[in-house]
């Protein structure tokens, strides 16, 4: 790409004019949010057709493997059936799935030089970041509508507003984990990211009790310090009717704050070379 089209490409992404290389930085930042390069965003998400696939197919199919057993719909967890149980779960593991494959895309723009060319531009690394993240989180929307559709269609029930109060705390939950794709987005390279951050999200899934019961013993320990044991243990309070430990809320806000700070560092390494 020439430096006409590169400066073409990102005034046409953020409705601003690159500076020219050695200009001071006089030029007023944007807000906090660009609606224009929101909307380019959006765009280049719904053209991603294989992330998008991937990532609204996988957790219906997990969901219809581990909770569409007849029996569990007879069979009782706190205000709901097993089925909305598991169902809540699997909401979970695809909100998780959508939101860090929409932050580690970053890595991908990356390697093809998009990053360091919106630097040139008034856009503000904060803007950037939120804009990121705010994309994702429309695709984890999505992946929690998708997965509560099925586990309706597949007789998931529970009492008053608590499979509507589950499933939007799974898709609020899981910005933890877009914060957690665009720092892994600034640490794995292009080529594999995905391929290694979706037996890592399986495992953490595992670890984490969305597959199968923790139980009581030394696993259960283990996972109170895994990423996905807060979000979980929040996700299925409603459901279930247990209140939320203090633990369960540090996890979550600890988690949060590392992944959020390592991709604000990262950001920062990655553009100071501009």
């Amino acid at each position: 790409m020439t430096t006409t089209e590169t400066a073409g490409a990102v005034q046409a992404a953020t409705g601003t004019t690159p500076r020219p290389t050695g200009a001071s930085d006089r030029t007023p930042r944007t807000g906090l949010l660009n609606g224009r390069f929101l909307a380019v965003e959006l765009r280049r998400l719904l053209r991603n057709r294989r992330t998008v696939i991937f990532t609204l197919v996988m957790p219906p199919v997990f969901f219809l493997i581990f909770g569409a057993n007849s029996a569990y719909r007879h069979q009782s967890v706190g205000h709901g059936n097993v089925t909305a149980f598991i169902m809540v779960s699997m909401a979970l593991y695809g909100a998780m799935l959508a939101t860090t494959g929409g932050g580690a895309s970053v890595s991908v723009e990356r390697a093809q030089g998009w990053t360091r060319q919106l630097r040139l531009t008034p856009l503000r690394p904060a803007t950037y970041v939120t804009t990121k993240v705010l994309v994702a989180m429309v695709l984890g929307l999505a992946a929690v509508v998708v997965v509560g559709a099925v586990g309706l269609a597949e007789g998931a029930t529970a009492q008053g507003g608590a499979l509507v109060w589950s499933l939007l705390l799974a898709w609020v939950g899981s910005v933890v984990f877009a914060a957690f794709g665009l720092f892994m987005g600034y640490l794995l390279p292009a080529e594999n990211v995905m391929q290694i951050l979706g037996p890592v999200l399986a495992l953490l899934a595992f670890a984490g009790g969305l597959f199968v019961p923790l139980g009581d013993g030394v696993f259960a320990q283990i996972a109170k310090a895994v990423p996905t044991y807060g979000v979980a243990q929040i996700v299925r309070a409603p459901l279930t009717g247990e209140a939320v430990t203090g633990w369960a809320v540090l996890n979550v806000v600890g988690w949060a704050v590392v992944f959020g700070l390592g991709a604000a560092w990262r950001f920062r390494r990655d553009t100071a070379r501009v």
